[in-house]
């Protein structure tokens, strides 16, 4: 005999790390910069990242780095209002930007005979976007209209990502709505653009990173020839977010009147993801054995056996991204109840949960299970980098936030290496008096 009690002592097959080719630089403003060439196809993805997002916002300006996300595609210092969306288009290519916890970021894929024209747009709007009242109005508008139609009228807007932070976390930074209020968008000003772009707008806050089809020689030119003279300014010191774990429960209820379904989310606060990375990651696989397809653990028990839940799901951090956040963040588990769930259903739920927290943390892994939760989802990471524009984002995310675009390529690695004991410990922290949770209560009417 060998001495080993199953398949899942074996140790899980490390995935092998994608050697990227990655070229780093910054320029003497401070702007830094992340060059992938692969020539597979003749396509550009660019990012630019800014080390700004809903974090950062000051109080009584809720929602204020998503209006000005929307502000930067208002026209820039050479350019007229929608001329970006003009030359990008015109050149066969696609863009967007989106604002996140930690950050804001604003990307293309063109063909890559395009690259100047876009390096171009970028830095032009990098040296000033075009803050008028007119824009400022007008995209308060259009973001008041994107709340309304992505949370207030809604089934479950909002539910969980805007509705546990605050239940988790006591400051400002942490706990408000990152959409806004409309009371604090309306009372936005230009004066408060400008200020805003001054201070987190600065080459030295940002990273370029360019992906595809390129030289890194003719690249590296057109990046110094369209961002050399954008103005340096000192990158704002990011402050410290961090705030104590829970030591009780903590709880809130709300009836949304369009939601069909009771609904109920937990929340666990987990390591630092920058500075605590081998703690981490269990908590990343955790989450994906826990909730992720028909053979996991929860939707096995609440879905398939018990048919307490109509759907569970469970991810790391507010918003889905366990590469892209900082700290504080969390392992969030949410459930869907059935219309007949009794009216203790979602304590019966988050009992199940610790139940088979705790069975894991005590039993430990299924033969096999560890392997095939790891495989997927390194599967899942090599995909999303596979386009270049997947590739560019997350390059200077994580360059921006760990110093290394090439890590990219040896995310799949590291989470192989997590190890079934790491899996037993994070399960074990899912204990009661650490969580935060939100419960969802049908009102049964229209808006």
């Amino acid at each position: 005999m060998s001495g080993l009690r199953s398949a899942s002592d074996l140790p899980t097959a490390l995935i092998p790390t994608v050697p990227y080719e990655v070229v780093r630089f910054t320029l003497p403003n401070g702007l830094r910069v992340v060059l992938s060439p692969d020539r597979s196809a003749p396509v550009v993805g660019v990012a630019v990242v800014y080390d700004v997002g809903i974090r950062s916002e000051p109080e009584g300006r809720t929602g204020f780095a998503h209006l000005f996300e929307h502000l930067m595609f208002q026209g820039s210092e050479n350019l007229e209002k929608l001329a970006h969306f003009r030359h990008i288009q015109g050149a066969g290519g696609t863009f967007n930007g989106s604002t996140h916890l930690d950050y804001t970021d604003y990307f293309e894929t063109l063909p890559a005979n395009a690259l100047e024209r876009t390096l171009f747009l970028e830095a032009d709007r990098m040296r000033g976007p075009r803050l008028t009242e007119e824009n400022l109005r007008n995209q308060i508008d259009v973001v008041k209209e994107e709340i309304r139609v992505n949370v207030l009228n809604r089934p479950y807007g909002g539910f969980p990502w805007l509705k546990l932070p605050p239940v988790m976390f006591d400051s400002f930074a942490n706990a408000h709505d990152g959409y806004g209020s409309f009371e604090d968008l309306e009372s936005a000003t230009v004066s408060d653009a400008a200020d805003f772009f001054a201070k987190y707008y600065a080459a030295g806050n940002a990273v370029l990173a360019v992906s595809g089809d390129l030289d890194v020689e003719e690249a590296r030119r057109l990046v110094e020839d369209h961002f050399g003279d954008v103005p340096a300014r000192p990158a704002p010191t990011r402050p410290d977010f961090s705030e104590p774990d829970l030591t009780s429960e903590r709880r809130n209820a709300y009836t949304d009147p369009l939601a069909p379904l009771p609904a109920v989310a937990a929340a666990w606060r987990v390591p630092d993801p920058i500075a605590s990375v081998e703690e981490y990651l269990p908590y990343v696989v955790l989450a994906e054995v826990l909730t992720d397809g028909d053979a996991s653990r929860l939707v096995q028990r609440l879905v398939l056996k018990d048919r307490s839940v109509t759907s569970v799901g469970g991810y790391i951090g507010f918003m889905g991204e366990p590469f892209e956040v900082r700290d504080p963040t969390a392992l969030l588990l949410q459930a869907h109840l059935p219309a007949d769930a009794p009216a203790d259903g979602a304590d019966k739920v988050l009992g199940v949960i610790t139940e088979e927290a705790d069975r894991l943390a005590h039993d430990g892994l299924d033969p096999g299970e560890l392997a095939r939760t790891v495989a997927r989802m390194g599967t899942h990471l090599l995909r999303d980098t596979d386009a270049v524009l997947g590739r560019a984002l997350r390059m200077a995310v994580v360059e921006q936030q760990r110093g290394d675009a090439g890590l990219v390529g040896d995310l799949p690695r590291l989470l192989s290496a997590v190890t079934e004991e790491q899996v037993r410990a994070a399960a074990a922290t899912l204990v009661a008096h650490r969580r935060a949770v939100v419960e969802v209560q049908p009102g049964g009417g229209t808006r």
